[in-house]
């Protein structure tokens, strides 16, 4: 049985990714080159489709796209230790605790600037006055 072919626009809709980063991926190597009809249009595989998820899903995770070709060349070779993605996944996590963590710093500045603000007018704001100082 022949297997059916996706648009690049079908892909689209598939994956929940726009065109124009499917043809990103396509020219960074990260999803093989497409296949052309008569009329020029891309056609996509399953395995393509699929690919593309393995993508998204990294890119949700926050992984690089340097990350993801890595993790891809990993997923390529079936049978190899998982040895290798359990440490790239394990230093995304430190990476996330760590933003997590900047995050949180953040949020207790801006809760600062809030706590320090009396109303009244533009001359007198504090958080103005707090952002133009120089540290």
């Amino acid at each position: 049985m022949i297997e059916p072919k996706l648009t690049v626009g079908q892909l689209a809709t598939a994956t929940d990714t726009k065109a124009v980063t499917i043809r990103y991926y396509e020219s960074l190597g990260l999803l093989p080159a497409a296949q052309r009809n008569s009329s020029g249009y891309r056609l996509y595989s399953a395995q393509d489709r699929d690919r593309l998820v393995f993508i998204r899903r990294s890119r949700a995770l926050g992984f690089s796209l340097d990350d993801i070709r890595e993790l891809l060349s990993f997923s390529d070779h079936r049978q190899a230790s998982c040895a290798a993605v359990d440490a790239k996944i394990a230093e995304q996590l430190v990476q996330v605790r760590l933003r997590i963590r900047d995050l949180q710093g953040l949020e207790q500045e801006l809760q600062r600037l809030i706590d320090c603000c009396q109303g009244g007018v533009i001359e007198q704001c504090r958080i103005i006055e707090s952002l133009t100082e120089r540290h």
